[in-house]
C-alpha cells in the first residue's frame, strides 16, 4: 500500500521588530475622529473646564448625572459645547479683556469667569445673565474654581499674588490668603475631606506650591519649594497627593509627609497643562513641545502619547455618563486650534472597522468583491446555527463501529504548484507560484527547491518573459532581512546561468541594473547603521 502523499509544510518569516500595541496604547488609539476647531479670534486657547464631581450626593441632591458641557475659553470669550455631541451650543462675551479663569457649577446651573482686568463674574449658564460681578483682584484672574463640597464657595487665584475664597451671595471676598511673591497662576479646592476642611492649594511663578487652611492666620499650612516657576497644580483624588508642574518636570508631592515623591521627566520644553483619566489611574500631560503623553499614578511610567502640531497650553479629559467615563480628549493650542479626540465604543467601533474596510477596497480597485462579501454575511448571519450543525457528526443509536482516532478532518486539496513539484516539473512549479501574489507559497516553494538541490533546475532554461518574473521576485524581497539570504542564492545562480546572455535583452538588461542598484543603496545604508553604532559605542565607553 501507498504511502499517502502529504501537503508541504507551510514555511513561516520569523517576526520582525514587534510594532504591536500594548493594551494600553490601542485604549488610547480608540480616540478617534478629531474635531479641529479654530479659535473665532485666532486667539490661544487658554482653557479647557468640565464640571467638577460633587463631594458628596447631599451637595447636589437633585443632580443625578453630570451636566451635559464643557468650556472653552480663547480671547475674550468662553465657549460652551455638549459632551454628547461635541457642538458649540452658546458663548458668552460680556468681557473687557481676555477671559482666563473658568469653571461650571458641579449642578450646570451657573458659570464664573476671570479675566485680564482683575473682574470675576458669575452668569447663568442657560440665560447668560450675568449674577454677580466682584472686582477684588486688581491683576488679571487665572483661576476660578467652585468648591466642591459647598455649592455657595469659590476659590480665585490672580497675578496679583493673592488667593481668596468667595460666598457667593456676599459682595467681597471672605478670605484672603498672602504669601506669594509673584503671580499665582494655579490652584484650587484639595479633594475628599480636606475640601469640606476647606483647604486649598495654590502654585505661583515664584517657584512653590502652597497649601492654605483657612483655620492657620497669616501664613502658609505647608510650602514646597521647586526649581521653576509652577505652571500648573493638580490634586489627586485621594487628597493626600499634588501634582505639580514646573519647567519641563511634574512633581509628585505627598501633603502628609510633607515631601516630594516622585518627579517626572519625560518632556523637552514646559509642561503646561494636566489632567486625570481613568478614574483618577492615569494622569494626562500636555507641553509646548506639543506633546501629549499619558502616565500611569501607580509607577509614574509613560504608557502613551501623541504629538499636536502647536504648543499646548490647555489639556482636559471629558468624562460622560454617571461612572463619569472617559469620553473625549480636548486640547487647546497656542495657534488658536482647539482638538476634540472621542472614544469610539460599541457599535461605533464597528461601523469604524467596516468604513475602513470599504474605504480601503475602494482604494484598491476591490469595492465589487468587498460589497459581495457584506451580502453572503448577511445572508448567513441568520443561519449560523444550521452552518455549525452540518459540520458535526452525531454518534448515537445506529452506529454499530467507531473508530477512534481517525482524522475526520477534510484535507486540503494539493496546489497545482505542489503537484508540479512532487512530479519534478520544478520550473512549471515556480512559474505558477511566481504568477500569484501568495508570498508563504513563494517562500514555501523556493526553500523545497533548496532542500532538494533542485534550485538551479527550475531556473534554467528560461527565456526573456519567463525570467522577468524571477528577477521582479528579487528585486521586491532582497531588502527583506529575513529574506535576504534566499534572495542572495537565488540572484547568484541566476547570474552564474545568464551573465553570457546579458545585453541581448534590454528588458532583461534593465531589471539587472535596476536591481543592482537597489543592492547599492542597500549596501551604504548598512555602511552608515555600522558607523553609527561604532559611534554610539564610543559614546557609551566615554
Amino acid at each position: 500500500m501507498a504511502a499517502p502523499v502529504l501537503p508541504l509544510q507551510q514555511v513561516k518569516l520569523p517576526a520582525l521588530p514587534s510594532t504591536k500595541l500594548t493594551p494600553e496604547q490601542q485604549y488610547w488609539k480608540t480616540f478617534k475622529t478629531p474635531l479641529l476647531i479654530p479659535s473665532p479670534s485666532n486667539n490661544p486657547v487658554n482653557l479647557i473646564t468640565q464640571p467638577a464631581a460633587p463631594s458628596s450626593a447631599s451637595v447636589f441632591p437633585s443632580l443625578t448625572q453630570p451636566p451635559d458641557v464643557f468650556t472653552v475659553t480663547t480671547g475674550a470669550r468662553v465657549q460652551i459645547y455638549s459632551v454628547r455631541t461635541r457642538k458649540l451650543l452658546k458663548t458668552i462675551t460680556r468681557f473687557d479683556d481676555v477671559a482666563r479663569g473658568t469653571d461650571v457649577r458641579p449642578d450646570g446651573r451657573i458659570i464664573v469667569t476671570g479675566d485680564d482686568t482683575g473682574t470675576m463674574q458669575v452668569f447663568d449658564l442657560a440665560s447668560r445673565a450675568i449674577l454677580k460681578t466682584w472686582k477684588d483682584h486688581r491683576q488679571p484672574v487665572w483661576v476660578t474654581k467652585f468648591s466642591p463640597s459647598d455649592p455657595t464657595t469659590l476659590f480665585s487665584a490672580s497675578d496679583d499674588k493673592t488667593v481668596r475664597l468667595w460666598d457667593l451671595p456676599g459682595e467681597h471676598s471672605t478670605r484672603t490668603f498672602n504669601g506669594h511673591t509673584d503671580y499665582v497662576r494655579s490652584g484650587g479646592f484639595m479633594p475628599g475631606s480636606m475640601a469640606s476642611a476647606g483647604l486649598v492649594v495654590s502654585g505661583s511663578y515664584d517657584r512653590t506650591v502652597r497649601l492654605w487652611d483657612p483655620r492657620v492666620e497669616g501664613r502658609a499650612a505647608m510650602t514646597f519649594k521647586m526649581a521653576a516657576p509652577i505652571e500648573s497644580v493638580l490634586p489627586m483624588p485621594s487628597g493626600t497627593t499634588v501634582l505639580a508642574s514646573a519647567d519641563n518636570q511634574i512633581a509628585v508631592l505627598d501633603v502628609v509627609a510633607g515631601r516630594p515623591l516622585h518627579i517626572i521627566k519625560s518632556h523637552q520644553k514646559t509642561v503646561t497643562a494636566l489632567s486625570l483619566a481613568s478614574g483618577g489611574e492615569r494622569l494626562l500631560s500636555g507641553a509646548l513641545d506639543g506633546h501629549m503623553k499619558v502616565f500611569e499614578t501607580t509607577g509614574w511610567n509613560v504608557v502613551s502619547g501623541s504629538k499636536y502640531p502647536s504648543p499646548i497650553l490647555s489639556l482636559r479629559v471629558i468624562t460622560s455618563g454617571p461612572a463619569r467615563e472617559d469620553k473625549h480628549i480636548a486640547v487647546g493650542m497656542q495657534s488658536g486650534l482647539l482638538s476634540i479626540k472621542t472614544r469610539l465604543s460599541g457599535q461605533q467601533k464597528v461601523r469604524e472597522r467596516e468604513r475602513q474596510k470599504e474605504m480601503q477596497a475602494l482604494l484598491e480597485g476591490k469595492l465589487d468583491e468587498y460589497d459581495r462579501k457584506v451580502a453572503k454575511k448577511e445572508k448567513l448571519r441568520g443561519k449560523g446555527w444550521e452552518k455549525r450543525l452540518r459540520g458535526r457528526d452525531f454518534i448515537g443509536e445506529g452506529v454499530d463501529i467507531v473508530i477512534e482516532g481517525q482524522d475526520r478532518k477534510k484535507r486540503k486539496k494539493e496546489q497545482p504548484w505542489e503537484h508540479d513539484l512532487r512530479k519534478a516539473r520544478y520550473s512549471a512549479a515556480l512559474d505558477q507560484v511566481l504568477a500569484n501574489s501568495d508570498k508563504t507559497a513563494q517562500l514555501t516553494l523556493f526553500t523545497a527547491l533548496r532542500h532538494r538541490s533542485a534550485l538551479r533546475a527550475a531556473l534554467q532554461g528560461r527565456d526573456e518573459v519567463t525570467l522577468q518574473p524571477v528577477l521582479h521576485w528579487i528585486y521586491r524581497n532582497i531588502t527583506d532581512p529575513r529574506l535576504v539570504e534566499l534572495c542572495v542564492e537565488v540572484a547568484m545562480n541566476v547570474l552564474d546561468i545568464y551573465s553570457g546572455h546579458l545585453g541581448q535583452s534590454a528588458q532583461i538588461d534593465k531589471l539587472v541594473d535596476r536591481l543592482h542598484r537597489r543592492v547599492r543603496d542597500e549596501v551604504e545604508i548598512a555602511q552608515q547603521a555600522w558607523q553609527t553604532k561604532g559611534m554610539l559605542e564610543m559614546l557609551k565607553v566615554s
